[in-house]
């Protein structure tokens, strides 16, 4: 079974930066994609952004220029380094991992907090 651990949420002030892992019990070359989504309170669970197994990425809109995801295979984590965060970025993230046979995993979630 394929357990997901997401870790460095937190309270940041906007402008600030966080960086969240996410780390895989298994290896994490195995699977297709990984994502990090996000939820507010209120409203859906959102793609934020996602990378393949041949390290392509894909960002949302909203989080281009900004947050950067990156995959160490060595380590089986992935990473979500988030720049000039802004209030809105306010939200529990999310790691996602879909496997070969399409079989989707996720974390328990990490709280961020943007405010002054």
């Amino acid at each position: 079974q394929v357990r997901l651990v997401e870790s460095g949420g937190g309270l940041v002030q906007p402008g600030g930066s966080l960086r969240l892992s996410c780390a895989a019990s298994g290896a994490i070359f195995n699977f297709r994609h990984m994502t990090w989504y996000r939820q507010a309170p209120g409203k859906q669970r959102e793609s934020v952004a996602a990378v393949g197994s041949g390290d392509s990425t894909h960002y949302a809109d909203f989080v281009k220029g900004r947050f950067t995801i990156s995959r160490d295979n060595a380590k089986n984590t992935v990473y979500l380094q988030m720049n000039a965060l802004k209030p809105e970025d306010t939200a529990v993230y999310y790691c996602n991992a879909i496997d070969d046979d399409f079989r989707g995993y996720w974390g328990q979630g990490t709280q961020v907090t943007v405010s002054s």
